[in-house]
């Protein structure tokens, strides 16, 4: 049986997996799904300063903590700055990254500079959250075109400290350790065209999903966990 380490994006928590954590552990395998501090049931240690190094760390810590070894280790949107951070950390301890609609960053990003488009909205939104957090938008405009997840997410998103957004990431090269790695797309989905690059990389695959928004693990958790199963495969 494998392990798998799901991390989700922003303004969700470790509820986000819930159906896939659901499927995967039916099948016998360990899974966790850590809620990165300030966010979800932790959103009441939301107090500054809240980075993408504390993000790196709660994840890096829960691998450490539980002794993990061989994980597969997930990241959804913005998550995927976060689990690059943790297999730059701990690359020993991970046997696949998959980038699930996930950002991919080089040393020196952020998400702004991984997607600049996000900067004026994500400023105004910060407006709404007081001048530290950012705001989260309905589900219905970003995570999923079904109408009845929307009133379960709305529930439970928070607002997401502004300065994760804008730390950039410093990566040292130990990250490519890691060499088995999985590119999951929505069509339509923010991360559509992002992986081309990747296509011909050895290890790599890259894969769309008919999905109708962002969140695939909350539409497609079939499909998600099928592909998870495939990345745990020697």
């Amino acid at each position: 049986m494998a392990t798998f380490v799901l991390v989700h994006g922003g303004f969700h928590g470790g509820w986000a997996f819930r159906r896939v954590a659901k499927l995967l552990r039916a099948s016998g395998h360990e899974v966790y799904t850590p809620t990165l501090t300030g966010l979800g049931e932790r959103s009441h240690l939301a107090c500054m300063p809240i980075n993408l190094d504390t993000h790196i760390a709660d994840v890096a810590n829960t691998i450490l903590w539980e002794d993990l070894s061989d994980v597969v280790l997930l990241g959804h949107s913005y998550g995927g700055m976060v689990i690059t951070g943790v297999a730059e950390q701990l690359p020993d301890r991970i046997s696949a990254l998959v980038y699930l609609d996930g950002l991919v960053p080089e040393d020196g990003n952020t998400l702004f500079t991984l997607r600049p488009e996000y900067m004026q909205f994500f400023v105004a939104k910060v407006a709404e959250g007081g001048g530290l957090m950012v705001a989260p938008t309905p589900a219905s405009a970003f995570d999923t075109a079904q109408p009845g997840d929307w009133a379960w997410i709305d529930g439970k998103v928070t607002a997401h400290p502004f300065a994760c957004f804008v730390q950039a990431i410093s990566l040292q090269g130990r990250a490519a350790a890691v060499r088995r790695r999985v590119y999951v797309y929505a069509l339509g989905g923010i991360c559509e065209g992002m992986y081309d690059r990747f296509r011909n990389d050895a290890g790599a695959r890259v894969i769309s999903v008919d999905s109708g928004g962002h969140s695939i693990m909350v539409e497609r958790p079939e499909r998600v966990a099928e592909i998870l199963v495939e990345a745990a495969l020697p």
